[in-house]
This record gives C-alpha cells, structure tokens and sequence, in this order.
C-alpha cells in the first residue's frame, strides 16, 4: 500500500544528497536530516509489508563520499536508487509503520530536508511507555559528547595571514589535532561538525551538533585585527542580546520550540509556558558554558599570552544554541606574523589543543552529566584546576563553587588568610588520588 505524504514546492535546479543524519528522540521518534545542496521537490510516501518510507528527490543524485549512516532508532537501513533518469530515491527500511512530517529548511544557497519519523498505525501516535531514571541517564557509562566546529571553510576562507596562510586551513588542523586528544580521553568522543573544506551555514553548524546530541559545542577561529602586533588567545561565550534574539527566533518557530520541550507541540495558547521553558534551558546552558569557558581560558593562559584576563561575550551566530553549552575560541590573531607561525606549527596546534581539552576535563571532572563515565568517577579524578579571581568573589564562595574545603585551597596556594584579589588565578585541588587513565 502506498500513501503520498507531501511534494515540495518546485524549484528549478539539481540537488545533491550530500549526508543523512538519523537521531532518536526521547520520545522514541526518529529524526532523519538530510543535507542537501540546495531546495530540490520531493515526494515522501510508505509502504508496508515490510515498512519503509520512501523519498524522491526529483533531478537528485548522491554527492560524492556520500555514506548511509548507521541504523538508529526505528530506522532499521538506508538505500539509495534511481527510480528514473535523473531522479534520486531514499528508501529508509523500518522497524515499524511510522506517520512522516517533512518540512525543508534553507541554510544560504544549501538546505536540510527534515523528517520525522512518529510512530504508530493508521496515523495515530504510539503512546510512550514510562521511563525510568535508568532509561533517562542510561545504564552504562556513556561518553560525553564534543562537537568541534571548525570556522570558515570551502569559498570562505576566514582571515588571511601575512603569508597568505587561510583561517579556515588553520581552524581545520586545529579542530582535527582537538578531535585526536579527546578521543583519546575514555570519557569523551569527538564529532567534527566540519571535517573537510567545505561551507557550513552558521545557524547549520549548532543545529549538527543538537542532532549529534552534544554535551558541548567549541567552535574553533584565529583571529584578525589591522594592529599586525595584537596576540593571544580568547574564549568567548554568548551575550544577553545574542540569547535574546535567538530565543525569539525558536519561539517563533513552533516545531523549534517542541523540540526543546520535549517534543510537546504548543499551540498558540501556551507561548508564555514555552517562553518561560526555554528561559529556563538557556540560563542553565549559559551557566554552564561561562563555567567551562572559564576553565579553557585559565587552561590556556599556560601555553602563553591570552588577548584578555576574562572570558569575552559576543553575539556569535554558532553560539546560540538554547541546550548545548557553547565557546568560540579564537587560537591566536593570524594577523600577526609571529602568531601565524605558531598557529602553523603542528607542535604548537598540539599545546593549544591539550589546553583546551584540559579545560574541558576539569570542568567535567566535577560537573558531569549523569550517566557519563565522568560521573561515574565523580570525587575520584585528581589533580588540580585552575580558577581566575572575578569582580565580587571571595574565597569560600569560591570553594563552595568547585566543592571543595576553603583550607584545601589555602594550603595549595599558600594563602596566609582568605584574602583573594581581582585577577589572582588560584590552582584548585581536586578530590581524589591521580587522574589514573587520562592522558595528558
């Protein structure tokens, strides 16, 4: 049996199928994402016997080192073919009949063909069944997400060195040499949201690493500037402003503003509890990404100069993620012909990378997610952090921040009373013997 289900509104050139994305919500629905060159029409239909959902792109055809993700969720395969000349078709091999929802989202000249994939026969929604705490935090130790975004890339090339060294050929290298050292940490794993030259949209870049369920978000620029002598390195977090407009922005959106509810839809009659909900999300995401920020930017004040004593706030587009803890970090100024060195010199990528996953692990060290091997190791990783003295801090509000005794941080930093000054950096000890199996 065979029901059409929607055809896009035309659209005159070839599209290419670039990737799939597959992600199962909480819910137990099925999100697929198709990346494609640009708007193309489609027909979405299903048939049963066995279940499958088939889509048409018409004048479509599979970009090169195109590869089918792995199975997730009621997606039990994925097929490619050509149901005619010049047509591309997408057969996705289900575990069960499902009721599709598609929309098509432009990025730029490129676009993201969503489906949703609702369970249930005859168009009716399976009712989800209850949830444990175990089901929520899982049952083993799963590893903590990173998305790694590598700024510029394909026709934009970013800032240009004095050497003509490109910002995007820098960020790359410096997001693959990240990638390297967190995955060879046992309680996380690296996804690459750029991974080769190639133009990414800006509001594209975050939404990869929502559909790859990240913990974090850090996304990777070498800075500019017409003074050839500015240096240093600098961590950046979003502003008010920039969470402000955003949030305007996904409640506008009615299927943006489910998604972050938990897959409620809302109708006109609840955007105030969707205001209020997502009030909530993003103070906790912005919380979380100042407190990592914080511990990046003190990480890399040890392999030399930062530009600023302080985390900076900006209104970056990739930062706006309501659920996803954010930093921009900007590696050096490329500008400056001493810095463009370094920033070329894989030895130097390599501290710079160290010091950042550093900062990432002492954050999550202390502040896992549950159901994370970090959790799971909560009070036992030792060593030290470090912590830059804010406007207003003192040192118990300090201790009572990282959990740990104020006399602990008095020894360690030889303090003869609870005296502390703007701009101090205090090294924190952690609880604990030595960080066994993490490497350096």
């Amino acid at each position: 049996m065979c029901a059409l289900l929607g055809l896009a509104a035309p659209y005159a050139q070839a599209a290419q199928l670039r990737g799939v994305t597959l992600v199962e919500a909480e819910d137990g629905s099925t999100r697929a994402v198709l990346d494609l060159s640009k708007p193309a029409d489609y027909k979405l239909f299903t048939l049963a016997n066995p279940d499958r959902l088939v889509l048409d792109l018409s004048g479509g055809s599979l970009a090169g080192g195109f590869r089918a993700p792995s199975p997730n969720g009621v997606v039990s395969g994925l097929r490619t073919g050509k149901p005619s000349e010049g047509d591309l078709r997408v057969v996705f091999d289900l575990a069960g009949s499902v009721q599709p929802r598609s929309r098509i989202e432009r990025e730029g000249d490129s676009a993201r063909l969503v489906v949703e994939l609702l369970g249930g026969k005859g168009g009716a929604a399976k009712a989800a069944p209850a949830r444990t705490i175990e089901d929520v935090i899982g049952r083993g130790e799963r590893k903590l997400i990173i998305a790694i975004d590598a700024g510029h890339g394909g026709k934009d090339p970013g800032a240009i060195g004095p050497t003509r060294k490109f910002e995007k050929d820098i960020t790359l290298a410096m997001a693959r040499e990240l990638a390297a050292q967190i995955d060879a940490d046992p309680g996380m794993q690296a996804f690459l949201v750029r991974d080769r030259d190639v133009f990414i949209p800006l509001h594209e870049r975050y939404q990869r690493a929502r559909e790859a369920q990240a913990d974090l978000f850090i996304s990777i620029h070498a800075d500019a500037a017409h003074n050839k002598a500015a240096a240093g390195a600098s961590v950046y977090v979003l502003s008010l402003r920039g969470a402000s407009s955003e949030a305007a922005r996904w409640l506008a959106d009615q299927e943006n503003a489910a998604d972050l509810v938990g897959g409620v839809e809302l109708d006109a009659r609840d955007k105030n509890l969707a205001a209020v909900l997502l009030d909530l999300s993003q103070n906790a995401t912005m919380r979380v990404s100042d407190d990592v920020a914080g511990e990046v930017l003190a990480a890399l004040k040890g392999v030399g100069k930062t530009h600023k004593h302080q985390i900076e706030r900006a209104n970056f587009v990739v930062l706006r993620s309501p659920d996803v803890p954010s930093m921009l970090v900007e590696t050096g100024f490329i500008t400056n012909p001493g810095e463009e060195a370094r920033l070329s010199d894989p030895a130097y990528r390599k501290r710079m990378a160290g010091a950042i996953v550093t900062g990432v692990r002492n954050y999550f060290s202390v502040q896992a997610p549950p159901g994370t091997w970090y959790a799971a190791r909560q009070g036992t990783l030792g060593g030290s952090r470090q912590h830059l003295v804010s406007r207003g801090e003192t040192l118990t509000l300090i201790a009572q921040r990282h959990g740990v005794p104020v006399n602990s941080i008095r020894a360690a930093n030889k303090l003869k009373d609870d005296t502390v000054r703007v701009g101090e950096r205090l090294t924190i000890p952690l609880a604990g013997g030595a960080m066994a199996g993490l490497p350096e």
